[in-house]
């Protein structure tokens, strides 16, 4: 028998009833409240989740704003922990294929292995010898001295392949 359930003739004893009645009077207009006020007014989304919203990136910003720059910063700090979060996932999941595929592993693994590398190549070109320091303005610099390389001398992989 519940908390709210209505009690069952021959078996309650006087405070047992008294002891519900007052429970029901208290809790009947807060849950009729929180279901028909509360609840249907409130935002749903899932707690875990926190949107942010996106900022100009450091190529607008302009030198001397240093709000700016911190703004970029930290949206790409966001950007380089969620893109490794991604490979750390698509890992996993190559890794559990092999675990589980064990003896043909090699061919039906395959496609999760070639959209790992893919992905680690283009993690590698935006974010790698950036080291732990790495900041928008570098990823930057770098993105720009690939682009200028890659326009003399052609593209280094097929991801930067116009």
């Amino acid at each position: 028998m519940g908390a709210g359930d209505p009690p069952v003739p021959g078996q309650d004893n006087v405070f047992k009833a008294f002891i519900s009645a007052l429970y029901r009077t208290v809790d009947r207009p807060v849950t009729w409240f929180r279901e028909s006020v509360v609840e249907p007014n409130q935002k749903q989304y899932p707690w875990y989740h926190q949107t942010f919203r996106r900022v100009p990136t450091i190529d607008q910003c302009y030198e001397d704003d240093v709000v700016c720059d911190f703004e970029a910063n930290s949206q790409f700090k966001r950007d380089r922990a969620v893109d490794s979060e991604i490979l750390t996932i698509l890992r996993q999941r190559f890794e559990d294929c092999m675990l589980y595929e064990a003896p043909d592993h090699l061919t039906v693994c395959k496609p999760l292995w070639e959209k790992y590398k893919d992905a680690e190549e283009a993690w590698f070109i935006k974010y790698g010898d950036l080291g732990a320091y790495g900041d928008a303005r570098k990823a930057y610099m770098k993105q720009k001295h690939r682009m200028l390389w890659e326009r003399r001398h052609g593209p280094l992989s097929n991801q930067t392949k116009e």
